[in-house]
């Protein structure tokens, strides 16, 4: 019976998670890109609330 090499699948267990993270951060990325891009169009000036800084209240 041939001897389990562990070194060789521990190597491929950690390719498969690093390729898998890597992908799920380019993912992440690009969502958040087109999130960025989605809310700079739905929230026009006009919406932003209004703070009460200038005047003067005591």
């Amino acid at each position: 019976m041939a001897k389990t090499n562990y070194a060789f699948e521990k190597r491929q267990r950690d390719l498969q998670k690093k390729k898998k993270k890597e992908e799920k951060q380019k993912r992440r990325a690009e969502n958040s890109s087109t999130q960025s891009e989605a809310t700079d169009v739905e929230q026009p000036e006009g919406d932003l609330p209004e703070t009460d800084a200038g005047q003067g209240v005591s």
